[in-house]
């Protein structure tokens, strides 16, 4: 046998015997892969909620292994957020041969291509929607850069193909474009690519051509009535999700719940509610609860199935107005409630996106149940989406100017 032979030999033994050890070949892609699988993490159960040994185990390799790519979760986390931040920059930026286009052109370019970017990293992006104020200040303000840029160039464009706009109405109708787009990574409906696409690309054009309602004169006051101090649960309910709004759940403990509902220790808390989580579950448990009771009601009162759908849509917003807080925290903390409790909170959401859903194909029979349940999540998204990047009380996406664009979301048009 020459060397040759028994080179070849080797090989087959070990091989087929299975006693030598096989050689693991370390992917070309590995750094894109730990980025994707840490970006889908965060996503799902909040950069708080993942260790570096979870990411580690999603993609079957050791932490050793992980931390000859990232040296802290915290740079993986800055990584994949600034790389979303940058992929929306990039999106917005014309390719030459289309700068000279008349603008309503150079818009519908850009919307699909920010469209096209949300479908591919739809996985990833809730990091970006809801993660992002774990980004240390240098960081979250590049972020920020980046993310005005973007918008920017969207309400430049409005406003050359809406000249009639002003300045506000121009933000009212970006923001509520780029929510639209960004609303898939809430959820996990299946629509195929081209339908998807083709159903954004039509709820955007809504939105943006559309003539928003005349801004309120009157100050719009929806906000909770004042807790009596007497109500101890409802006050500690209140307390917490104002501070779980400001701070991020992980960083209000028991005892910052206590001190706000002016409790004189933390074991005073556990009189009311077993944990932390809790009463996060509680707060959130009771906002599902009020949109499934008043689904039936709408119903009954209702002629037509667009009626009653236009009755929820009125009772959300102006409930979503009165719990600002509660909103915004429950898309970014959910992940932190008990498992059990967070079931029976998705079982509870899932139910109620789906009568909203019926009604709406009964509306549009055109749409199938999946597109029907996407559109649900957009609208639902823009009452949060609006209060966060445009404030809580400004009265350009005052409650009938959001219903306005719910409505153009959901029926491509304003309700009759």
């Amino acid at each position: 046998m020459d060397a040759q032979d028994r080179r070849t030999a080797r090989k087959v033994a070990a091989g087929a015997g299975g006693s030598a050890r096989a050689v693991r070949r370390r992917p070309r892609d590995r750094r894109a892969q730990i980025a994707a699988a840490s970006a889908e993490a965060f996503g799902s159960f909040g950069y708080h909620g993942v260790s570096m040994e979870d990411i580690a185990s999603r993609l079957d390799i050791s932490s050793t292994a992980l931390y000859r790519h990232y040296p802290s979760k915290y740079a993986l986390f800055r990584e994949e957020a600034l790389r979303l931040g940058g992929l929306s920059e990039e999106a917005v930026t014309l390719p030459a041969q289309l700068r000279e286009r008349p603008a309503e052109e150079r818009l519908g370019h850009i919307l699909d291509a920010l469209i096209a970017a949300s479908i591919a990293n739809r996985r990833s992006a809730a990091l970006l929607r809801w993660q992002n104020r774990y980004l240390e200040d240098a960081d979250r303000q590049i972020l920020i850069d980046q993310l005005t840029a973007t918008d920017a160039v969207v309400r430049a464009l409005l406003a050359e193909t809406r000249p009639e706009l002003d300045g506000a109405d121009r933000a009212v109708l970006a923001a509520a474009a780029m929510s639209v787009i960004g609303s898939i990574s809430d959820h996990h409906v299946s629509v195929p690519v081209r339908p998807l696409t083709t159903l954004l690309r039509a709820a955007c054009r809504s939105v943006t051509t559309s003539e928003l309602p005349p801004r309120s004169t009157d100050t719009e006051s929806v906000g909770a009535s004042e807790i009596p101090l007497t109500f101890k649960h409802e006050l500690l309910l209140k307390r917490a999700v104002e501070l779980f709004h400001e701070r991020g759940y992980p960083n209000v403990s028991v005892e910052d719940i206590a001190n706000a509902a002016g409790l004189p220790a933390s074991s005073a808390v556990y009189r009311f509610y077993r944990s932390k989580g809790d009463i996060l579950a509680a707060a959130f448990r009771r906002a599902a609860d009020r949109v499934s009771a008043a689904i039936g009601p709408a119903i009954a009162a209702s002629d037509s199935p667009e009626q009653a759908l236009t009755t929820l849509i009125e009772l959300y917003v102006t409930g979503s107005f009165a719990e600002r807080d509660l909103t915004f925290v429950y898309y970014a903390e959910i992940s932190n409630v008990p498992t059990e409790a967070r079931t029976v909170l998705r079982n509870i959401q899932r139910l109620n996106v789906e009568e909203w859903a019926k009604l709406l194909a009964a509306v549009r029979p055109e749409l199938t149940a999946a597109e029907a349940r996407l559109l649900v999540h957009a609208a639902l998204a823009l009452v949060v989406d609006l209060g966060q990047w445009l404030g809580p009380d400004n009265p350009v996406c005052s409650r009938r100017r959001v219903i306005h664009l719910m409505q153009l979301i959901l029926f491509g048009r304003p309700a009759i």
